[in-house]
């Protein structure tokens, strides 16, 4: 019997992670020994990749893209309105950078899902699907990485599905899609250097002792040499020689942040979430098709606003020079780039001990920032009420977003996800409402 290998059961087997990574992917049967559907993708597609940004933790909409200062101290706090390059559209004072590329991206104000639960909230906004079905669906990563990763033809040899830098964590971003479609997690820090990403780079280790390792374990390997026209055994071979391509080879090079210019790296910023945003594009630039970047540290529940001067002003930098450079290089028109939580935080500020200007959790409406891929900036879809309680217009749902950018995608929201008992189950629920609007 044929069982995909996990990264844990590579290195086990005396494998670097990223062989474990690129056998599971690339020469074991699907996940649960259920095949992929045959039709993966719709010809009107216009975007290629996505990069998620996700603010773990659920960032206060009226301190980031849905300020509310005629509503009072006790909702606006001490955080001031800006108006950005698109008139009418005005965002925090704090993020003056992406003030000036509002023509790039839409703004969503009335985005809702009811659920105050950072683990059930999460899996909402991941997977468009509420629970308590029985079911645990994939996230949005893991069915990009079925329609556009190695089971549609995919051939890098970085991972179709990356996290920077940290698993997200209290949800299963491959559901029952098994582990073949879960994310690769790079760990590290992109602002060090070297970036030591998990199973690339290692820690004190030369290139040339990589080499020799290779070449003493190929001594050693007497199965090679006994069985060398066995499938599996040349499955193993093609999946080390990937790796080592990857460990040694130019893909590689692709995490080696220092390929850029120095002046690029300090617009991005040279902090982790900076440089994320920065790999996030060279990543982009490989045809890696899903991107997230986990940034968390948004759970404000005490001293909001000092939280929120110290990571609006490098979310705002990493994203518009994402943005910016994105555009520059005839990629922003081909790549969705998505900023948002699980949930907001609660219009009416907690100023009392020990919250001392706290926000609480707050899903009955909050913000996405949305740009690239086909969808039109300058925009902004829906509206809370004066003082950001709940939706007054066009009320969307985690499901509508989803699907409207699986559209985008050319990802049939209809078609049939692999289930391992066989049962019918679509790719969203039938019950959306798209965002047409924006395309």
């Amino acid at each position: 019997m044929n069982i995909p290998l996990s990264r844990r059961d590579a290195i086990r087997l005396g494998l670097m992670s990223v062989a474990g990574v690129w056998i599971s992917n690339r020469f074991s049967v699907p996940a649960w020994g259920v095949s992929a559907p045959a039709t993966a993708a719709a010809p009107t597609g216009k975007a290629k990749a996505v990069i998620q940004i996700w603010l773990w933790g659920g960032p206060s909409h009226l301190d980031t893209f849905d300020p509310k200062p005629e509503a009072g101290n006790d909702y606006a706090g001490p955080l001031k309105a800006i108006e950005t390059n698109v008139s009418g559209i005005r965002i925090c004072e704090l993020l003056p950078l992406l003030a000036k590329q509002a023509h790039r991206y839409a703004l969503i104000r009335s985005m809702t899902h009811g659920n105050n639960g950072h683990e059930t909230a999460a899996y909402i906004v991941q997977t468009g699907r509420k629970p308590g079905d029985g079911l645990v669906y994939p996230a949005l990563g893991a069915v990009v990485s079925l329609f556009k990763g190695y089971d549609a033809g995919y051939k890098g040899l970085v991972p179709p599905y990356i996290v920077l830098t940290e698993p997200q964590g209290r949800f299963s971003e491959a559901g029952f899609l098994g582990l073949k479609y879960k994310p690769f997690a790079t760990g590290g820090d992109p602002s060090r250097t070297p970036f030591v990403v998990e199973g690339v780079v290692a820690q004190g280790i030369s290139e040339q002792r990589q080499k020799d390792r290779r070449e003493l374990r190929a001594k050693l390997d007497a199965l090679e040499h006994v069985l060398p026209a066995d499938p599996q055994i040349q499955a193993f071979q093609q999946g080390e020689k990937q790796a080592y391509d990857l460990i040694l080879g130019d893909a590689g090079k692709v995490f080696d942040l220092t390929q850029e210019k120095q002046e690029l790296r300090e617009q991005y910023g040279l902090t982790k979430f900076g440089q994320s945003c920065l790999l996030a594009r060279r990543l982009v630039e490989q045809g890696v098709p899903y991107i997230t970047i986990n940034s968390g540290g948004w759970d404000t529940h005490k001293q909001n606003f000092e939280t929120m001067r110290r990571k609006l002003p490098e979310l705002d930098k990493g994203l518009a020079t994402l943005l910016q450079d994105l555009a520059d290089r005839g990629l922003l028109a081909s790549t969705i780039v998505t900023c948002y939580g699980e949930f907001g935080r609660t219009p009416k500020i907690d100023w009392q001990p020990p919250w001392n200007g706290g926000r609480g959790h707050w899903g009955k409406v909050f913000s996405v920032l949305l740009a690239g891929g086909g969808f039109k900036g300058g925009q902004v879809v829906g509206a809370s009420t004066e003082k950001g309680e709940e939706v007054k217009d066009r009320r969307v749902t985690p499901a509508d977003l989803i699907a409207s950018i699986y559209e985008q995608l050319g990802i049939d929201p209809n078609a049939r996800l692999p289930h391992p008992q066989g049962l019918p189950v679509q790719v969203m629920p039938e019950a959306t409402a798209k965002l047409k609007e924006l395309v």
